[in-house]
């Protein structure tokens, strides 16, 4: 098993108190496994993905443990971290330009992140996975400002993967680029695993219906919780969480005329995770809630590889 997380809790400081945005999460990633992460704004996934390389000053481990390959990441201390990343577990952020340096042309920049790394840079590889990613050797030469949104994403893809970590996360990199490029880059990240640059991967995204083309396993989150995972299919035809039904449910469906069946959202808000509340955090919005779900239910496999939180389940 690649990753481990078990009852991992992160919160954020703010001037009304901590929002208690991941608060108990358990789950496993095998080796060579691309784990789809999906939810809500606000259901913690982004928060997830950043506290397995600690990326934000804001966050606090409240608990729990992470660990990959065996090994134990220090999760809670910034500068113990800083020997696992980019060679251990690298992050591909939402926004390309948050990783560059505006100041540097690219090709410079690359270098100077290896020789920080203590890596030696080697420009046939890195000649090699720009050829992969279909960009021109010339963009070594250029300032990020000077290629377009896929490029910058791309360009971002190599960097991070130059390393060959074994675990890449990938924080909602297609929501900025069309429909064409969100396709290439999702091929891309399958293909990096293939050819052996990442072992396993953490796709996040808010697209069920984009994630579903490339993980193998999704893991809905709603509240800073886990409510169901499982494999890809069973997820987008079989689910048995109620959230994860509406979830589905509220997707558009090729060759479906509107006029005749109305999309349906999921009626009411998440919980405020500033003072969350007790028992299930979706009980308030879901047409299944009984008087059990005052309590908090736990996380169950009810079939091999597939957990529910939930007391209907």
């Amino acid at each position: 098993m690649a990753l481990r997380v078990n009852d991992l809790r992160v919160h954020y400081r703010t001037l009304k108190g901590e929002v208690k945005a991941l608060d108990g999460v358990t789950f496993e990633v095998g080796d060579g496994e691309i784990l789809g992460l999906a939810g809500e704004s606000g259901c913690g996934k982004t928060t997830l993905g950043k506290s397995l390389i600690r990326m934000d000053g804001r966050m606090r481990h409240a608990g729990g443990t992470a660990e990959l390959d065996g090994a134990e990441l220090p999760i809670g201390d910034d500068r113990a971290m800083d020997r696992f990343r980019f060679r251990e577990v690298s992050i591909i952020p939402q926004y390309a330009m948050s990783a560059m340096n505006p100041t540097r042309k690219i090709g410079r920049m690359v270098d100077e992140l290896l020789r920080a790394r203590g890596a030696e840079p080697d420009g046939a590889e890195l000649r090699r996975r720009l050829d992969l990613v279909e960009l021109p050797h010339t963009v070594l030469e250029r300032y990020p400002i000077e290629l377009s949104g896929g490029m910058k994403q791309r360009m971002v893809m190599v960097i991070s993967t130059l390393l060959d970590p074994s675990l890449l996360i990938a924080d909602e990199i297609t929501s900025a680029l069309d429909v064409s490029t969100q396709k290439a880059v999702a091929r891309t990240l399958t293909e990096f695993r293939e050819r052996g640059f990442v072992r396993s991967m953490v796709f996040i995204t808010h697209d069920i219906s984009l994630t579903y083309q490339i993980a193998d396993t999704i893991m809905v989150m709603y509240a800073g919780k886990l409510a169901e995972k499982a494999p890809a299919d069973t997820i987008v035809t079989r689910p048995r969480h109620p959230y994860t039904r509406l979830l589905i449910s509220s997707l558009p469906e090729v060759g479906v005329r509107y006029s005749d069946r109305r999309l349906s959202g999921i009626p009411g808000s998440p919980p405020a995770l500033l003072d969350p509340p007790a028992g299930c955090r979706f009980r308030d919005r879901c047409p299944l809630a009984f008087d059990r779900c005052a309590e908090e239910p736990p996380a169950v496999e009810v079939a091999p590889g597939h957990h529910v939180s939930c007391w209907r389940s």
